[in-house]
Order: structure tokens, then sequence, then C-alpha cells
């Protein structure tokens, strides 16, 4: 695979802040999913924390059918804006298109400080009228909801569905977290949702500590905290579980599944904000 800073086909949107010298989360995730925008050093912490978990990219790509089945579930709901955040690099399958399928007019924000994420999604949403990136820190929940790109889309006084898909396992557990995260749910009103997927070290089937040391030892730019039942229970305080509550990402809602699914090592939640 060729590295993007030389690729011709990228080298229009490479960014030059880019850091090339330490792996990024978004970078492997994407190498995981089959992408190219990747380095060279992205693919080797990928390929070495596939050797702790052989089954890692398919845990990445039951998180993006988990992502198709949140988002429909919330369409069908009425919801029709969507905030991602940590959107990381934009694939086949992204929320705009999914919510599309269901409401054309459903507008999306996607929010993620990565450059190469950024660059990629500024490319890829040329043209589409009711979707756009934010490159900006989700940790600053009140830059980015008071952001022009947020204002200029979203209207929060409706309902909107934040996106959290295993992006929080990047942050450890902290009170500026929890205040984050409760200053994104005051902003929302009631009838808007909060969905979150994080790796976890409960499934014994999974072995995400191994993985996660993996990331410790790297020199990536974030480390990985799985979470517990418990502990991921608790990012859903003063919001509503809808049914059937914290359950492995590759059983949420998943009634298409026509074979057992394998292990993910992903819990997910989705979760309404009543008041």
């Amino acid at each position: 695979m060729t590295d993007l800073d030389e690729s011709p086909e990228h080298a229009h949107r490479l960014p030059e802040d880019v850091d090339v010298s330490r792996p990024n989360p978004a970078r492997v995730y994407d190498y995981w999913l089959g992408g190219s925008a990747n380095f060279a050093v992205d693919r080797e912490l990928g390929d070495h924390i596939a050797e702790a978990e052989p089954r890692i990219a398919g845990m990445a790509r039951e998180n993006r059918s988990l992502l198709r089945r949140v988002v429909t579930h919330c369409c069908r709901q009425g919801v029709d804006q969507f905030l991602d955040l940590g959107s990381g690099v934009p694939t086949i399958g992204n929320v705009h298109e999914i919510a599309h399928r269901h409401e054309p007019g459903a507008r999306v924000v996607y929010v993620d400080n990565e450059p190469v994420a950024v660059s990629h999604s500024e490319f890829l949403l040329e043209g589409v009228g009711n979707a756009a990136i934010l490159r900006g820190d989700l940790t600053e929940p009140d830059e980015v909801l008071n952001s022009p790109v947020t204002r200029g889309m979203l209207d929060l006084d409706r309902p909107v569905a934040v996106l959290l898909l295993c992006v929080l396992q990047y942050f450890p557990d902290t009170e500026r977290l929890r205040e984050t995260l409760a200053k994104y749910r005051a902003a929302l009103v009631p009838g808007s949702y909060i969905a979150i997927s994080h790796v976890t070290a409960d499934d014994e089937a999974v072995n995400m500590s191994g993985a996660a040391e993996r990331i410790q030892r790297s020199r990536a730019s974030h480390q990985a905290h799985p979470r517990s039942r418990e502990q991921l229970l608790s990012l859903f305080e003063g919001t509503e579980l809808v049914e059937p509550g914290i359950s492995y990402a590759q059983h949420w809602h998943n009634e298409e599944a026509t074979h057992p699914a394998e292990p993910s090592g992903i819990y997910a939640g989705l979760a309404r904000v009543v008041g």
C-alpha cells in the first residue's frame, strides 16, 4: 500500500500539519477498514495490534455496521440532525449517506481534529449541501456547539443525535470528560439521542486488554482505555437508555443478522434525552 504522502492522487489534500511520525487512531482505524488514508506508521501499529487480537479489523467493520443501525434507528424516531464527534476518516456508509436514505433533508456535522480525516471529509463533502466537517476537539464542547459550522447546519432547538462511536476510549476517566459529556447533554433538547460505542475488556472472547497494551507501549497520539459495562453506563448519566440498554455491538438492534455474530469486544448503547 502506498503512503499518503507518496500518492499523487492524495497529494492535493494532504494537510501541511500532519504528524507522520506518530500513529493516529483515526488513520489506524482507516487501515483496518481497508482505506488508503493512512501512513506506514499507522499500518505498523495496526498490524502490531492485530497480532494480539487478529479479529480487530472485523471489529472495526462491526462498529461501522453499528453506525448504520444507530443512524437508521434515530431516523425512524424522527431525528434528522446528527453531530458525529470523532468522525474519523470518511469511508463507505457515512452518516449523511445513511441518513439521506431515510430523510433526504437530514443534516450532519462531522467533527474531528485529525488533519487527514478533516481533509478527506472536505473532499468527500464537496457539493453536499446538508453535511459539513468541522475541525475541532470534541473535548471543547462550547467551541464545537457554537462554531459557525455547527450553528449554520444544525438547529439545536430541535432534536439532534450525538454520535460518539469508538472514540471515548481514547480519553481517560477524568472530571473533564464527564463535564464534556454533561455540556453536550445540556445543549440537547428532549427527544435528542446520544449514542456511544466503546471497547471493553469484559468480553473474554476478545483480547482487547492485549490490544490496549500494545497501543499503550506505542508512540500513538492517543492511548486506549477499555471500560467495563458499569463504567460505560456512568457515561450515560442524565439520559434514558433505549432497549436493549448496553449490549455488545454485534447484538445491538441487529435483527438483520443471518448467522451468529462474531465477538466484537465493543459495548454499544443509545440513550434518549428526556429533559
